[in-house]
């Protein structure tokens, strides 16, 4: 896991920073909203948070692991755009654009269309698509 600096912008892009952005949410707090827990998954994924993203990934397609740390080489994460964001009663789809580089190489981008579910109150990540692949 890394340490980010609690007043610098939080990883998702919020300006408010980590202790007030991301930072409850991944220390037990609860999101309001799917695009809020993707939000966070982001931020989880730059500080190599696995225990998050497997406790917000729903049972139904949750992998065992994720082998964040043996990632070679790691991605540098360079930003997050949210696209759009629909919710209907406890299902709701998140489109976002997060921006990478792998090692020393050229930025990628990765576009997803995320499904989230909500149950007893929490937001949970089902799958995602991605348009154009």
């Amino acid at each position: 896991m890394q340490a980010i600096d609690t007043l610098t912008p939080c990883p998702c892009g919020n300006e408010t920073g980590y202790a007030r952005c991301c930072g409850p949410l991944h220390e037990g707090g609860v999101a309001e909203t799917a695009e809020q827990l993707m939000r966070s998954r982001y931020s989880a994924y730059v500080l190599k948070r696995e225990d998050y993203l497997l406790a917000t990934w729903h049972g139904s397609t949750r992998p065992a692991h994720l082998k964040l740390g043996a990632q070679q080489p790691a991605p540098t994460w360079l930003g997050l755009t949210v696209k759009r964001h629909e919710s209907a009663d406890d299902h709701a789809t998140v489109e976002f654009v997060a921006r990478l580089r792998y090692g020393g190489g050229k930025a990628q981008r990765m576009h997803e269309i995320s499904r989230f579910v909500r149950e007893n109150g929490r937001w949970f990540y089902v799958d995602g698509e991605f348009p154009g692949e």
